[in-house]
């Protein structure tokens, strides 16, 4: 047999090699993040302009003679004119892209743009397409030259008030931002009483038997996915704030903020309620022999002995209802808005993330990792408060 003290050091490297590992990959995970949400902040969109050809077998681009091209065309950023030569029809054709060259790699484009028999369009603030009518429909040659974003401004990330990645590429988060604060400061301020009055019933008035029915009870709505809430706050809750208030649609901030109360009440309830129990008895008797009555003794000196627990309990809330993602989206509406009454929709940073991230690509996606970035530090500020009005409590 292998000897206790031989089985006891595998054991010890191994709980290490576990432990750093895991601690490797959280932190590589972080790192990733991080990298991905600075770039478009510090770097511009692409180093050159680009052309993408469409159907054109034989194309001449500043000279250069390009044979059934694919992919892009790359051209230095300063360049200050494109001169594309191509037939079409038959017909030897010419366009002429004119730019201004700026500092930071900016480049704007010139117009107007002659394009002769040629349609021009905008798919995007960053790119001009150029259409010719083909020998047959649905052939269309297309000339697309697409200029390199420069990196975006921080500031105007933070302070900008409309999210548009798919056309005018503006990147501002700051209704977002409110919407996510107003969403998860409402749920607290709505949830908290209630949870701390719930964990005192059951750890102080409850008989113990009775209390371990309850306590299951919480722990299994604990346990409940997030997106069953989100499936009754759209059935229950959204119907009831339409009828009640009169409004076209009950998606609002007020549904969210009472299915997010809903959602982080087990959890406010459970850890408060283990915090409750663990007070010695000897501080209820004291109270009791002192005249006190069961109320005075659980609100006065129970609740404030297990302060350090309940507060323990509203940082574990918080942090889901920031992180809350699918509840979210069902019922807040999703509209990216500074709003004047809690009966309008909002969208939050999660949301956001969640909703796009499936078709991002390039800068947008770039953008909903920086997104991911701030959802983080704010996460880490607000706890932060929280654990430093605890620790000068305690003080």
């Amino acid at each position: 047999m292998i000897p206790r003290r031989v089985t006891d050091i595998i054991f010890a490297w191994l709980f290490r090699a576990f432990s750093f590992t895991g601690v490797a990959a959280l932190g590589a995970i972080v790192l990733f993040i991080f990298i991905q949400g600075a770039q478009p902040f510090l770097f511009p969109g692409a180093h050159n302009l680009r052309l993408v050809i469409e159907r054109f077998d034989h194309i001449t681009v500043n000279g250069q003679v390009y044979e059934n091209p694919e992919g892009f065309i790359e051209l230095p950023w300063d360049t200050q004119t494109v001169s594309v030569q191509f037939v079409n029809q038959g017909e030897e054709q010419s366009l002429d892209f004119r730019l201004a060259p700026q500092k930071k790699g900016r480049t704007s484009l010139l117009r107007p743009i002659e394009a002769g028999e040629g349609t021009v369009t905008f798919p995007d603030a960053y790119t001009c397409s150029v259409s010719y009518p083909g020998i047959m429909a649905g052939l269309t040659q297309k000339i697309h030259i697409i200029l390199p974003e420069p990196p975006y401004n921080f500031f105007s990330f933070l302070g900008g008030m409309e999210w548009l990645p798919a056309y005018q590429k503006k990147y501002g988060i700051f209704p977002m931002i409110l919407g996510t604060v107003f969403v998860c400061f409402g749920a607290l301020l709505l949830g908290v009483p209630v949870a701390i009055l719930c964990a005192l019933f059951m750890a102080e008035f409850l008989p113990k038997k009775v209390t371990s029915i309850f306590r299951s009870g919480v722990e299994l709505l604990a346990g409940i996915p997030s997106v069953v809430y989100g499936f009754f706050g759209l059935m229950v809750i959204v119907p009831l704030v339409k009828k009640i208030f009169t409004i076209p649609s009950g998606n609002s901030l007020l549904s969210a903020m009472l299915v997010l109360t809903i959602m982080i009440l087990p959890t406010i309830i459970a850890v408060s309620e283990k915090s409750l129990q663990a007070v010695p008895r000897s501080r209820r008797e004291a109270s009791l022999a002192m005249g006190a009555s069961k109320m005075q003794t659980a609100l006065h000196v129970v609740l404030p002995h297990a302060r350090s627990g309940v507060l323990a309990g509203i940082i574990l809330g918080f942090s889901r209802a920031v992180g809350e993602t699918m509840a979210v989206i069902l019922v807040a509406g999703n509209s990216v808005q500074l709003i004047k009454t809690p009966l309008e929709g909002v969208r939050t940073l999660t949301a956001t993330i969640a909703l796009e991230m499936g078709y991002a690509e390039g800068r947008h996606s770039q953008m909903l990792f920086a997104i991911g970035i701030v959802l983080l530090v704010m996460v880490l500020i607000l706890n932060g408060l929280i654990l430093l009005i605890r620790r000068q409590e305690d003080e």
